[in-house]
């Protein structure tokens, strides 16, 4: 039950990251980018406030994060002996039927090698 509860918050977790990804703007997609302005700022990037999409992104990744370990930890548990009501029943022996004696003959008569096969009861 809860690996199956984490599986699916992890997947629609990846599926939330890549929607947030892919709604942002990249950091030279400026109107000037095109023309060769692009690399009007510093070395390493002008920095402005982060968006609300990156503060969501940065949000959404730890979650996703923390749900990785939590898979790890449940997947390295040992597993769990089955809970059934079959398994908690106690075993009983049932007993095995004798075998029904064959038709004509009397229960404790064994036909012999070369002996006529019985007659048919008359009707």
């Amino acid at each position: 039950m809860l690996h199956s509860l984490l599986v699916t918050l992890h997947i629609l977790l990846c599926v939330v990251i890549v929607g947030l990804v892919l709604i942002q703007r990249g950091k030279g997609a400026d109107a000037g980018a095109g023309f060769g302005a692009g690399a009007s700022g510093t070395v390493f990037g002008a920095r402005g406030s982060a968006t609300f999409f990156s503060k969501a992104t940065a949000v959404v990744a730890t979650v996703f994060f923390v749900t990785s370990l939590a898979l790890t930890y449940v997947a390295s548990r040992p597993a769990e002996a089955p809970q059934s009501v079959i398994d908690r029943l106690p075993v009983e022996s049932v007993p095995v039927p004798a075998p029904a004696p064959a038709p004509g003959l009397g229960g404790d008569e064994v036909p012999g090698i070369g002996a006529p096969p019985p007659a048919a009861p008359a009707e």
